[in-house]
This record gives C-alpha cells, structure tokens and sequence, in this order.
C-alpha cells in the first residue's frame, strides 16, 4: 500500500474531510501518476464489497447462526471472482510504488536501511491496532465464558486481509534484488519467477508435493511485482500492448482451468480441496496479466479524467484510509453479525442465494458500510507515521524483524487469534508480531534534540 497520496495530518474540525482531501490534492505534484493511486482505491474497493458480498451468514430452523459462503451456496457465482479477486492489481500497483520509491532512494543516496525504516513503519503500525484490538477482544470473550469456537471462528474471518500485508512485506524486503533484476534483465525478471511457480505447481499436482506449494506465495507475487516495475519501465504505454497481454493473460487461464485442475473460482470455496488462492497457483499470474493488461489499456483517457479535481480529491480521500478501510473491514462485519445476533438476528432469517436474499444485499452492504466508517475514521491515523528524526535500526534487524512479523501475521491469517488456553489467545503468535515490531525498531524512540548553545 505504498506510494499512495498521504494524508498528512488529520483534518481540523473546521475542515471537512473533502475539503481537506481537496487541499491536499491541489498540492499534487504534475509528475505523479495518479492512476496508480486510482487503481489502489477501485481495487480496495473491489475488495472490501466482495468479502462483503461473499459472506452469507443465515439463522436456520433451529435458530443456529451458520456462516455460509456465497460461493459454496451459489456455485454459479465462482465466474465473477474474475473479477472480484484483484490482488494482483495490488501488486502490480505495489511494483509501480516501489519501484518509484526505490529509484528515488537510490537518486537521493539514501540507504536500504533508510528506505525500509519507512517501509515497514507504514506498514506495520496499523497492523499492530488490529492485533492489540483482537488480542483484547479474545481475552474478554474468555473471560465471559463465550465458546471458544465461537471466539476462533469470529478472529479468523475478521483477520482474513492480513495475509496479504504478511506476503507484501516479504515481497518489499526484496525490492532491491528485484529492481536490479528487471534493470539488467527486463521482462526476463518476471519470466524467471513465473516459470518457478509452474513447476511448483507441477510438483504439486503430479507429485503430490503439497507442502512445497506455499513457496508460490514468493514465486507467483513477486512474479506479478515485477510487472508493475514493467508498467514503470513504460512497457505497458501502447494499448495494443497492454491488450495482447491481456489476451495472453485470458488464453492462459482458460487453458490452465479448461482441462483441470484447477478451480474455476479466484477465490477459495469452502470445502474445496484445491484453491487458486491457499496457496496461489500459476492461475493468478495469468489472472494478473489479464487483470493489468486490461486496466492498463485504458490508463491513457483515465489519466486525463483524473487531472479533474473531483475524481482525483476522491482519490485522495480514499487512499487516506485505504489500509485503514482494508485491514478493519472484516471486523466491522463480524462486530456487527455480533450485534445483530444478540438483537434477536433481524433479516439474518433470509435463505442465501434467493431472490429476496440478494434483493436485501444493497442494505446488508450500506450497514456494513457504517459500521466501518468509525474504524476508519479512529484507527487512520496509525498510517501515518511520524518521520525519524534518528537514524534507522540496522537493515539485518529490519529484515530478521519484518521475517518475523510476516510469519505470525501468515498464521492469525489462517487460524485466527484466539485459542483454548488460560487467556484465550495465540500467545507465541502475537508475541512474534509484537517481538518482530521491535527488533525493526518500530518503538524506537527519537534522541532529544541537543539544546542551542549558550553565548
């Protein structure tokens, strides 16, 4: 989520959130490429309205709430996460982002050091909010005597998005290898790590080697990394261009899901033994270039409506709570099935996949909507660091931190927060996040700075 235009400094009460968003946009320097930022907002977007969508959590006969997934109750509905599974735009767009930010580092003779700090400062700050708020919530639901299948299965859907920010870290901590990369090798740098996702999925299916398929969380995204470094580089600046990868991207994919086996769905489908997603398959690379391919096509007239001032101050005003709105999405949905099922579970009576079902959804996504809008509106400022007045923790300590942060976030992600032991919580989890934070130096405390002189 880098690269975005920022939000400085909270809007003053006087100052609406547009307007404020407007000032900031009218400091928009001419160089920047604001479709980047555009295409960053449209995919949380995308995001956020399909998870929504997605979850279909009913009371049956018996008064059982039952969470249930719109794509095992409606199989027909697996053909739109073609377009509703758009992480590899995030990455693409990552790849755009950290190759500008990279480039200018290197210009400016910063160090890897020094760039991480901010990296990973952005990054992990709002992450950890989430963490200490599920961490409180677990211990409180042990401590009232909830079930504790209750308390998991409530943190493992809220805590579903930070799989994403587990692998982007990892994939950040590599910008430096991979920039040079696709400086000396250009489109090879994607074609290397591609081919490797191939043959892992290869030894997965042929051989049975399930295990070894968790490697493709490395090969596939940074794979499409490396196209937004393409798209940087000027590669994807002819329609025509963009196009023909689109179409490859399209040809891939019906080749790869036509014959098996692999999934029609983008998206993990509960009770499926194969997912495109857990782990990724060669399947997302050509999701991706279909995906950019498409997108990229139309940047040319997409930049020009966004040099107006109301698309581009909506732009703004998305991506200053765009990891905010991200990460807590998912909480505000199950905090408020919560409510809604200690309230006697109104509407939730509604048998998913009908017509009244999805004629009620347009409400169902407006209320979810609200709910979210006090998170974003508390917890954005935890995106916005205040800038180190020392110099960075050493790069090895970054690093070892970050590798550290990434592997217990990858595991909340898959198994949620809470557990059955004396607090209710995933201790040795949470304890690596927080462990991770501080060997990166994320608390590390500015020196004072020394006093004038005196005459």
């Amino acid at each position: 989520m880098l690269g975005r235009a920022r939000v400085d400094a909270l809007p003053s009460r006087r100052m609406s959130l547009w307007s404020h968003a407007s000032a900031l946009a009218a400091k928009t320097p001419p160089a920047r490429n604001r479709y980047v930022d555009f295409l960053r907002a449209v995919s949380i977007g995308a995001v956020v309205f399909g998870h929504w969508l997605a979850a279909a959590p009913y009371v049956d006969a018996s008064g059982k709430l039952t969470p249930t997934h719109m794509l095992a109750v409606s199989p027909w509905t697996q053909g739109l996460t073609w377009v509703i599974q758009v992480m590899p735009v995030f990455f693409i767009v990552g790849g755009y982002a950290n190759g500008v930010s990279w480039r200018a580092a290197r210009s400016a003779r910063r160090t890897y050091a020094e760039w991480l700090d901010g990296r990973l400062r952005r990054l992990i700050g709002p992450v950890l909010v989430l963490v200490t708020a599920w961490v409180l919530l677990a211990v409180l639901a042990r401590a009232a005597g909830w079930p504790a299948a209750m308390a998991r299965v409530g943190s493992q859907m809220a805590l579903i998005p930070i799989w994403f920010l587990a692998v982007y870290l990892l994939v950040a901590l590599l910008v430096p290898i991979t920039y040079a990369a696709w400086e000396r090798f250009g489109l090879a740098s994607f074609a290397g790590p591609a081919l490797a996702a191939l043959c892992v999925d290869y030894a997965f299916f042929a051989a049975d080697l399930r295990a070894l398929g968790w490697v493709n969380y490395l090969f596939v995204w940074s794979a499409v990394h490396q196209l937004g470094y393409a798209w940087l580089g000027g590669r994807f600046d002819r329609p025509a261009v963009a196009l023909a990868w689109a179409l490859a991207g399209l040809a891939a994919l019906l080749a790869l899901i036509g014959p098996g086996p692999y999934p029609l769905s983008m998206v993990g489908v509960p009770g499926d033994e194969i997912s495109n997603t857990t782990p990724p398959k060669a399947t997302l690379l050509a999701l991706g270039c279909l995906q950019g391919g498409l997108l990229l096509a139309l940047q040319t007239p997409l930049r020009r409506w966004l040099a107006r001032s109301a698309p581009w101050t909506a732009t703004v005003l998305v991506n200053g709570l765009i990891m905010t709105v991200y990460l807590w999405h998912m909480t505000a949905m199950v905090l408020f099935l919560g409510l809604v099922h200690a309230l006697g579970d109104p509407g939730l009576a509604i048998q998913p996949g009908t017509a009244q079902w999805w004629g009620t959804r347009p409400v169902w996504l407006a209320l979810l909507a609200l709910a979210l809008l006090p998170f974003a509106l508390v917890f954005s400022r935890f995106e916005r660091p205040k800038e180190r007045t020392t110099a960075p923790t050493a790069a090895w300590r970054q690093v070892a931190g970050a590798v550290l942060v990434c592997a217990g976030l990858a595991q909340l992600a898959l198994v949620g927060i809470a557990e059955v032991n004396r607090v209710g919580v995933r201790v040795e989890w949470v304890a690596a996040i927080f462990a991770g934070a501080a060997l990166a130096g994320y608390w590390k405390r500015a020196s004072p700075k020394p006093s004038p002189a005196r005459a």
